[in-house]
């Protein structure tokens, strides 16, 4: 009777401890992850805007360098600049009458563009990231996977829009882009009953088009370095974004 009692109170404990582990199994598992969020607590406002800039700065020279070599902007789908979408009829037209050629010399003239002035924003995006606060840092290191860029979308794109333009104007010119595309409306203007053509600022085009590019691939830089350590490339880097 005794043994009987004494196995009971054992079988007992058992499933006690059982549940005990069962209930804070979760919690312990959570710790490391706790721990890491603790971590960049203890980060200094300094180091997080600091760690931030550089993350910045890293994917700033790899957009630039990506977007300035050839087909930078042409090769990459997800950034190519297409004919402007109230003109895509325009590409349907002349491709039905052997001219899609024009197109394709327009096109290539609106991503050579964007190319040749890609290394000019480069000073531009700088001067914003330095510009950030100590408050916007912490913001941003907490946020989602490109953050930062979406702030610097938001913050600095009208600048941008406006530091751009001298560069984008200079490469329109040297691409012919202006006359190609005069040259492409002539060739569809000749095709009999064609219609009317809506009114097309293409410099401001390219130049919109250009800065998404360019957001497009720092958010993608951006991402990196937040979720593969490889791409992490120096040591404040590692710290932060540990």
């Amino acid at each position: 009777m005794k043994k009987f009692k004494f196995y009971s109170i054992l079988l007992l404990l058992a499933f006690v401890t059982a549940g005990y582990v069962s209930c804070y199994a979760g919690q312990l598992q959570r710790i490391p992850k706790d721990l890491n969020i603790f971590s960049r607590k203890k980060l200094s406002d300094t180091k997080i805007a600091s760690g931030l800039r550089e993350a910045l700065k890293v994917g700033i020279d790899k957009t630039v360098t990506a977007l300035s070599a050839a087909n930078g902007y042409l090769g990459n789908d997800m950034i190519k600049i297409p004919i402007p979408e109230k003109l895509q009829f325009i590409e349907k037209g002349l491709q039905a009458i052997g001219l899609g050629s024009k197109v394709d010399e327009f096109i290539l003239s609106m991503n050579r563009s964007a190319e040749k002035a890609a290394p000019y924003a480069r000073d531009i995006f700088i001067d914003a990231v330095m510009d950030m606060s100590f408050e916007d840092a912490r913001a941003i290191l907490h946020g989602g996977p490109t953050a930062a860029t979406d702030f610097f979308r938001k913050k600095t794109r009208s600048k941008l829009v406006s530091a751009f333009r001298p560069q984008i104007e200079k490469t329109l010119d040297k691409y012919g882009v202006t006359q190609k595309y005069r040259i492409l409306v002539g060739a569809y203007k000749a095709i009999p009953l064609s219609k009317k053509l809506p009114p097309v600022n293409i410099e401001d085009y390219v130049i919109d088009k250009a800065l998404d590019g360019l957001f497009y691939v720092l958010g993608e830089q951006e991402r990196k370095i937040r979720t593969d350590p490889k791409a992490r490339v120096t040591e404040l880097l590692k710290e932060v974004f540990k």
